[in-house]
């Protein structure tokens, strides 16, 4: 029985599956999430099960996806939904690795054409490549809540196709950690069109700290049970941004945001960064090196040896 409320509280043993994930002890600091029979599903879904098509190293390729409504139809009869909806639910559990692959096939979902097919194929050739794999967490206990944030200034924009807004719509990625382990990511578009390099980078953080605020006052309030690692004197909610102009405009006080878009985004974090003028504030944004910034991942295709790299940072293999 537990708390003055008596609720009965049985004891199940160690967890092996939750949700369809496989959980395994490698040792008394580390556990695996892995998803194989989910991925091994998706494979037979593609038709590629077998292992006789090529497999890929990474996946997701350039050019990024566009409408391509005067392209190649479609070449198998699998339902491009279904697959884009075990993805997703693939990529939000244990495989942050295949989040902006997966965005930008969900997108072309309504009509979508050989390109897309081919994009979502090969997504499934790096997974069958990986199915084994999942995400490897080690928890650091000096480490607290971080955020790595990251976008990408109109990434799609196509002179050919320059009469298509969707192009020029910057994309956002990010990722939440707690004591070194990723929690929460996200690769999405943004829902407006930036100016500049800096302002895709600004309106990225403004998304990322809407979710992170309400997860560390809830981080807060567990404190009280369950006794969590919150760098003392202040609970510091650091966020890892590798754009100076985007820094400069959140630290700097005379900065005025002349446009309605960006004044929301700036006042609705602003009073909570940490500065000179408000040294009461509990976050602070930090510079962080391109080659170091895990959220590069989630904007656009990166190089191979990137890739590898930033995957061994977050997913640890």
């Amino acid at each position: 029985h537990g708390g003055d409320e008596n609720f009965v509280l049985q004891d199940e043993g160690s967890i092996d599956k939750y949700l369809g994930v496989n959980i395994r002890q490698i040792d008394k600091d580390s556990f695996e999430l892995t998803q194989p029979f989910l991925i091994e599903r998706i494979t037979s879904f593609l038709g590629i099960a077998d292992g006789k098509t090529n497999e890929k190293l990474t996946p997701v390729g350039k050019p990024l996806l566009n409408k391509d409504l005067l392209g190649v139809p479609r070449k198998y009869d699998w339902e491009y939904r279904g697959a884009i909806g075990m993805l997703t639910y693939l990529t939000g559990s244990v495989r942050p690795d295949i989040a902006m692959a997966t965005h930008q096939c969900a997108r072309f979902s309504v009509n979508p054409m050989r390109s897309h097919e081919q994009a979502v194929m090969r997504i499934g050739r790096y997974l069958l490549s990986t199915k084994e794999k999942g995400m490897i967490y080690r928890p650091d206990s000096d480490r607290g809540i971080e955020v790595f944030v990251d976008a990408d200034f109109a990434g799609g924009w196509d002179p050919e196709d320059a009469l298509n807004a969707d192009n020029v719509y910057s994309r956002t990625g990010y990722v939440i950690c707690y004591a070194g382990c990723p929690i929460y990511w996200q690769s999405k578009l943004q829902t407006e069109i930036a100016l500049s390099t800096a302002e895709a980078e600004y309106i990225a953080l403004s998304q990322a700290l809407r979710e992170t605020i309400p997860m560390t006052n809830l981080m807060r309030e567990m404190n009280v049970i369950f006794p969590l690692y919150l760098p003392q004197p202040k609970f510091v909610l650091k966020v890892r941004e590798d754009n100076q102009s985007c820094i400069a405009m959140t630290n700097n006080p005379k900065f005025t945001p002349r446009t309605k878009h960006i004044a929301i985004k700036y006042h609705h974090f602003r009073k909570h960064v940490k500065t000179h003028s408000n040294p009461d504030g509990f976050i602070e944004i930090e510079y962080c090196q391109t080659e170091e910034q895990m959220a590069d991942i989630f904007t656009k295709p990166v190089r191979d040896d990137i890739f590898f790299k930033l995957r061994l940072k977050m997913l640890n293999w």
